[in-house]
């Protein structure tokens, strides 16, 4: 019987990647909460309540940048006997709040769209298009800075990105809603737009808990196939057989995956193991590998190569 611990090669490759990214990333976290801040004093001052719900979705990507920034300064950090992952999962938890916190801003601000549609407000139209606008800007040039995240391997990265996407989503929203207001002083504009920017953070949280919670429950990777991964072992020369196959998630990015071998052949069990890494990194991406090897022969376990 042996054993084998791949070391974690995307935890390395991670945090080569976050001191790469690291001063994209505060460059935007700074240029949304400045603006998020300014949205909130322009909703107010502009009456607008698509203001303040776009001003809430920027919060929510304050939030999911403030975690990949996060996520970034802990995979320095190493292990402890007492926490032996490391710290990883803190993202997780953070994003647990970040999601609960969104939807119920989310929640009060479809509560109050509901009464004013009931009873509509004059709302200034020229200063909702000047700070929408101002958004939409700041919005674009952190896509600009994000750009070589989103299709990066960090599901948090891609995550802050595609945060930043959907908020500009809302800045134009707000912008049409303006100008709706200021040509065609339709009311009703400004408290359904804020609907639909509500429901986009509704969207965004969703996506952010259910991930979170998946993580925490030990779930497969939604992108990860388990029975293929079973089959693709299975077809390495020299197994005969796989048990106690689990595949989960640490953090955002960073898959693991433990199992027992039934080894087959006269190779020695190295070998073996060191086939099995590598198509597991090169078809799958997952590289934090823990696989117990049986010597057991196949004869003995009904077994024939």
């Amino acid at each position: 019987m042996g054993a084998q611990s791949a070391e974690p090669v995307r935890a390395r490759a991670r945090t080569t990647v976050g001191v790469r990214n690291t001063r994209g990333l505060a460059v935007t976290l700074v240029l949304v909460t400045a603006y998020m801040i300014a949205e909130v004093v322009g909703g107010i001052l502009a009456n607008s309540l698509a203001l303040l719900a776009d001003a809430a979705h920027m919060l929510g990507d304050a939030g999911a940048l403030g975690l990949a920034l996060f996520a970034l300064w802990f995979a320095r950090r190493p292990a402890t006997a007492k926490h032996t992952y490391g710290f990883h999962r803190t993202e997780i938890l953070a994003a647990l709040a970040n999601g609960a916190t969104l939807i119920a801003i989310a929640i009060s601000i479809i509560v109050e769209a509901y009464g004013r549609f009931r009873t509509p407000v004059e709302v200034r139209a020229g200063l909702l298009i000047v700070i929408a606008t101002g958004g939409l800007l700041v919005n674009l040039v952190g896509l600009w800075m994000l750009h070589d995240d989103r299709d990066g391997v960090s599901l948090n990265l891609r995550g802050a990105w595609l945060h930043v996407f959907t908020d500009a989503l809302g800045s134009v929203q707000a912008i049409i809603a303006g100008v709706l207001l200021w040509t065609l002083g339709w009311v009703w504009v400004d408290p359904l737009a804020s609907v639909l920017i509500a429901l986009l953070v509704v969207f965004s949280a969703w996506e952010l808990l259910r991930g979170a919670t998946a993580v925490l429950m030990e779930g497969a990777p939604g992108h990860i196939d388990v029975d293929e991964v079973r089959n693709a072992i299975l077809a390495t020369p020299g197994v005969g057989a796989v048990d106690d196959l689990h595949v989960w998630t640490i953090t955002s990015g960073l898959e693991a995956l433990s199992a027992h071998v039934l080894l087959c052949d006269d190779r020695p069990p190295r070998l073996l193991l060191n086939d099995i890494r590598d198509m597991l990194r090169a078809r799958f991406r997952i590289d934090h590998v823990t696989i117990q090897v049986e010597t057991e022969s196949c004869e003995e376990a009904g077994l024939h190569p």
